[in-house]
């Protein structure tokens, strides 16, 4: 953990990705190999959260890949690699809401997405992914996005805002927002017994 956010012109720690992607402008098919390695875990862990479909998100994931790797030519490293991928898989994201219109979405069953555990352990993590994929679905979109971008990609909040294109101060009022809901949400899972 920093205490000083990453800023544009924060040389202190140099942005791999955006290295690799500045090759990727150039032609090199390796560099798009490696951030396609680096991200696609998290691409589809950040669409997963709010699809619940792991073949959507995969879809999603790859969309965001194709337009990374269209724009590279045109890319300038004005922020954090991770704040200009987030950015474009945040739109990517919205316009598959867009397309569903919200319909029912494909169930999958959470537990194939963890490491396994004995028995009830097992069962009471499914549980509570399910209920924690639950209550995602409830939040507002702008509240999921902003608390999926901090605590599953670990983005600052000024990170945030330049992905969202809104101020700090929404972000954490969103995020405030959407800690609160999970919190009433979840109340059941953490009761002191």
């Amino acid at each position: 953990m920093s205490d000083d956010p990453a800023t544009k012109d924060d040389a202190a720690e140099p942005d791999v990705d955006a290295e690799r992607m500045l090759r990727v402008g150039q032609g090199d098919q390796q560099a798009l190999r490696e951030i396609i390695e680096h991200w696609q875990g998290p691409m589809i862990n950040f669409f997963y959260r709010s699809l619940r479909s792991v073949e959507a998100s995969e879809d999603l994931a790859q969309m965001v890949f194709i337009r990374i790797y269209r724009a590279a030519e045109r890319y300038q490293p004005t922020a954090k690699f991770s704040t200009y991928l987030f950015h474009i898989a945040r739109r990517v994201l919205i316009n598959e809401f867009r397309r569903q219109s919200r319909k029912p979405l494909d169930s999958m069953d959470p537990a194939d997405l963890q490491a396994s555990t004995p028995g009830r352990d097992k069962l009471q993590l499914m549980e509570l992914e399910e209920a924690f994929a639950q209550a995602l679905e409830t939040l507002p979109e702008n509240q999921r996005t902003a608390i999926l971008l901090l605590k599953q990609q670990q983005l600052s909040y000024e990170e945030i805002a330049l992905t969202m294109e809104a101020s700090e101060a929404a972000v954490k009022s969103w995020i405030h927002r959407a800690r609160q809901k999970l919190k009433d949400e979840l109340a059941d899972f953490y009761r002191p017994e």
